[in-house]
């Protein structure tokens, strides 16, 4: 935590704070985070992301904590999976339990057409849907085709989206361990073509940094701006990483 801290710290007032999103932090975790602000007397709020792990019933006691330290953090979003079944009663409850004026996202569980309905009520309930790319096992790294079924009906959808988990590098990538990443630069094209009709599966599927970089270049102001609407946030491990990437792609 005294890490995770400081690095964003840092982050915030360096050269490339502008990308920097917000802080994110499990509700298990929540007491640590206080007892390393309150060490370093953070010159304003963090902003935070309360993820929720310690179940839907978890969230009113967390969202109490963090507004009761108001000089030390201020809640902007809060993240937590969804059950199975995403069923309507549990989203009106995650509706009751979030303030208004907070970003909720939820994520619900990938696998089959039943996860894509879950996304669809997921967005009619006005919360933003969650985007797994990566993690410890194969059956965490979505395919091609579900990451372009997901950014169809988000695209259709109106609503913003975020993507947390894998997406480690800009570009597509196979890993030491086999593993093949998506890249956030794929998936920010692969947005912008899903928003303008063309071919999302290229893009996803595209290892090819020069040709994806020059697409992203190419886009209209008003492009660009539809893009963020829609991939609004994506979670990273690293600031430094991904600023390497873009810096080396001449997209910073």
């Amino acid at each position: 935590m005294p890490d995770a801290v400081r690095g964003h710290l840092d982050g915030r007032v360096g050269e490339w704070s502008g990308v920097m999103g917000l802080f994110l932090c499990p509700a298990s975790r929540l007491a640590e985070l206080i007892t390393e602000l309150i060490k370093v007397k953070p010159p304003k709020p963090i902003a935070l992301s309360l993820v929720i792990d310690t179940g839907l019933g978890g969230v009113p006691k967390a969202v109490s904590i963090v507004e009761s330290r108001s000089e030390l953090l201020a809640l902007r979003m809060v993240e937590m999976p969804a059950p199975s079944d995403v069923d309507e009663v549990w989203l009106e409850r995650v509706s009751e339990f979030v303030p208004e004026d907070v970003i909720r996202v939820v994520e619900p569980r990938r696998g089959g057409a039943e996860w894509l309905d879950g996304v669809r009520r997921v967005i009619e309930h006005g919360s933003w849907p969650k985007l797994r790319c990566g993690g410890l096992s194969t059956e965490n790294f979505p395919s091609v085709d579900e990451v372009a079924d997901f950014l169809s009906v988000v695209s259709g959808g109106g609503v913003a989206f975020k993507a947390t988990a894998g997406l480690h590098k800009a570009v597509r990538y196979t890993d030491e361990q086999g593993f093949t990443h998506h890249g956030f630069l794929n998936l920010l094209v692969a947005t912008a073509r899903s928003l303008s009709g063309r071919d999302v599966r290229e893009a996803l599927a595209s290892t090819d940094a020069e040709a994806l970089t020059a697409e992203a270049k190419a886009l209209s102001d008003q492009a660009a701006h539809a893009v963020r609407g829609v991939f609004a946030s994506y979670g990273s491990c690293s600031l430094a990483e991904p600023i390497a990437d873009l810096e080396g792609l001449g997209l910073l």
